[in-house]
């Protein structure tokens, strides 16, 4: 990694760990696509790796609003959807990965902006958990579904559902990829060269993240995702 993308990429985990930290998703669909264009070795494994101590704050941050009856059925779906998404990592080669993270981006971010609400109940907590297990294990991208279930929750209570899940499922991801020999050094190491970035952004989001239009914010994270999905989807 040169130097001069080594600060790219720092200014774009930057931002995408402070927006994630604020409104609860947009990490994924930021950094994902910019990656998937940049450097595609780094899906998902090094995605993964930046996302676990940025959902490790966030849901800390605000433990008491976790909804634990949903977590634990998102849980349970994303386990099983985990296998189903190492087989589509194992069948798709660098092109169609990228493809595939191109579209999964425009198809989550577009369904984030027009879905209709639906009730979290367990029926609908397990068919999302088993679909972001299979997306994110693949492509790293897992947030609009889970955003999109807990969409008309307050604040607190989607910010930490939404990061406890994903910090539960991507521990499970790196290992199943780690037990499949689909973990390389060098995307670790570039986790580690990132790391900075994602801390220093989690942690200014603790101090405006109850003060920002999360709306506008959204809006603007799922249009950038947007855009960034079709440019990838051209490139490859």
């Amino acid at each position: 990694m040169t130097f001069s993308l080594f600060l790219l990429l720092s200014s774009v985990v930057f931002v995408a760990a402070f927006i994630q930290g604020a409104i609860g998703i947009g990490f994924a669909l930021i950094v994902a696509p910019v990656f998937g264009i940049l450097q595609p070795e780094f899906l998902p494994v090094t995605l993964l790796i930046l996302m676990l101590p940025l959902n490790f704050h966030v849901a800390w941050r605000e433990r008491v609003a976790i909804d634990r009856p949903g977590t634990g059925w998102i849980t349970l779906g994303r386990f099983f959807g985990t296998f189903a998404g190492l087989w589509m990592l194992a069948a798709l080669s660098t092109q169609q990965l990228g493809l595939a993270v191109g579209w999964f981006t425009i198809i989550a971010a577009a369904a984030a902006l027009a879905a209709p609400p639906f009730d979290p109940n367990r029926h609908a907590a397990l068919g999302v958990g088993l679909f972001t297990g299979v997306t994110e294990t693949a492509t790293g991208i897992g947030g609009p579904p889970l955003a999109l279930l807990y969409q008309h929750a307050p604040g607190p209570v989607l910010r930490s559902t939404v990061a406890t899940c994903f910090f539960v499922g991507e521990v499970f991801s790196l290992v199943i990829l780690a037990a499949m020999g689909m973990f390389q050094a060098g995307q670790a190491t570039a986790a580690l060269m990132l790391m900075p970035a994602v801390l220093i952004g989690s942690g200014l989001s603790r101090m405006t993240h109850a003060h920002i239009s999360g709306r506008a914010l959204r809006f603007g994270v799922l249009i950038f995702a947007i855009l960034s999905g079709a440019f990838l989807i051209l490139k490859s």
